[in-house]
């Protein structure tokens, strides 16, 4: 019995089922490689989900930890403040897009990030409705669970809902859901199921993650900052999977030219420490009550430390650039696969910047989802020594998120082991 199957059988005595794991059991890591227990090397194509943007141990992430672990770990921010929170608050308020006044606030996770806007959208304009869309994934608590577009494994078994959350289809062009239908919708909601002047907030990823890497087009983000202006809502973008250079941008909100309201923010922001933020226009994020955002561990301090070389990283080394190149490079290899005879199970490519996905189907022509496909090419590529991610709401596309630190000649290696790892995939169901 190996390692990683002893670890396995300890995990499924001690750990909850419902918290969901791989059989990849990590030892030690480096930039773009995982070593598991056994000594088996992987190249990591998923990035603890989006959050190791800047690789595994970044060298000036290690030091600037260290280097806080040695002055302090914890004080909590609401009874001892620190001078690295409020430089890391700044240096957000400069980033994120807008040209008014922000201010940031800081927690741990995405989920949290999220359910801070919401409260916030709902002080400033003192309603209560918030509007998602289809495929979305905004985090596991109450209110994220409301917010996600996805029942299975979400939001199953987890009873009620919270009130007044409401769901407006993602464009989704390749399944026959255009832009024009998506804002339509919405407009039908506002006729039939909530007035406008409910509505506290929309919340959008400008790229969904969990959803299968759909991306809203510059124009669709557009027209939604036009409806929130007309009707006074506070328009949120989730940016914690898309967030911190993924897409070629800083943030892919971005690509489209509009700034939003508040920006939620997480996994990339602290390289791999759990941090998240909320930053936005000051009237809003001011409008909840003083100590009714924040929390012990929000903005810890050695996290805080992480994030704020991560930002120095994304600029010194042009991160940027660098996820707009690996994702032209991506797609490229994708696109000649997908050209090729007999692989007419990949039904779509698509992304933005290193923020990758293809989508598997049964046929080019019903476009019918296989997540069955989806499965035995994620599992043929950890067999090979590659880690990929599934997503979708059908379960049917796979998700590519490497470090935009990994080195050329492991972008070569990871792209021939799934390039491989699809053709076995292929080669099975020519079997069946």
């Amino acid at each position: 019995m190996t390692i990683a199957e002893k670890l396995k059988e300890r995990r499924d005595q001690a750990v909850a089922q419902g918290v969901a794991t791989r059989g990849i059991y990590a030892a030690r890591a480096e930039n773009a490689e995982l070593w598991d227990v056994d000594g088996k090397r992987y190249i990591d194509f998923a990035a603890g989900i989006a959050v190791n943007n800047t690789g595994h141990r970044h060298p000036r992430l290690m030091q600037a930890v260290a280097a806080q672990a040695e002055a302090f770990t914890h004080t909590c921010f609401h009874v001892a403040p620190y001078e690295g929170y409020v430089r890391l608050a700044e240096r957000l308020n400069a980033a994120t897009p807008g040209d008014f006044v922000k201010k940031t606030m800081l927690v741990t996770t995405g989920a949290e990030a999220v359910e801070n806007a919401v409260k916030m959208a709902r002080a400033y304009t003192g309603r209560s409705g918030v509007i998602a869309f289809s495929g979305a994934f905004h985090g596991r608590t109450l209110m994220g669970m409301a917010l996600c577009g996805k029942v299975v494994p979400y939001k199953r078994g987890f009873g009620a809902m919270p009130p007044e959350v409401y769901h407006a289809p993602f464009p989704n062009t390749y399944h026959g859901v255009t832009a024009e239908q998506s804002i339509a919708a919405l407009e039908g909601l506002f006729k039939s199921t909530i007035d406008p002047t409910r509505v506290a907030a929309i919340i959008i990823e400008p790229v969904q993650g969990e959803g299968g890497f759909n991306i809203a087009d510059a124009g669709f983000l557009r027209q939604l900052r036009q409806i929130a202006d007309t009707h006074g809502i506070v328009l949120i973008a989730d940016e914690v999977q898309a967030g911190m250079a993924r897409t070629g941008k800083l943030f892919a909100f971005e690509h489209a030219g509009v700034a939003a309201d508040l920006v939620t923010m997480a996994k990339g922001l602290a390289g791999g420490f759990p941090l998240s933020a909320v930053t936005g226009r000051a009237e809003i994020v001011d409008a909840a009550p003083v100590g009714g955002i924040g929390g012990t561990y929000a903005g810890n301090p050695l996290a805080v430390a992480a994030a704020n070389a991560v930002l120095d990283v994304i600029e010194d080394e042009d991160l940027c650039a660098r996820a707009t190149w690996l994702g032209d490079v991506i797609k490229s290899r994708l696109h000649t696969v997908a050209d090729r005879q007999g692989m007419e199970m990949i039904g779509d490519v698509r992304g933005l910047g290193a923020m990758v996905a293809f989508e598997l189907v049964t046929d080019r022509t019903s476009r019918t989802p296989d997540a069955a496909l989806t499965q035995r090419i994620v599992a043929e590529a950890e067999q090979r020594g590659l880690i990929i991610l599934p997503c979708g709401t059908y379960g049917n596309v796979i998700r590519l998120l490497p470090p935009l630190t990994t080195p050329e000649g492991q972008v070569a290696e990871a792209l021939d082991i799934l390039e491989a790892s699809i053709e076995a995939g292929a080669a099975q169901v020519a079997v069946a």
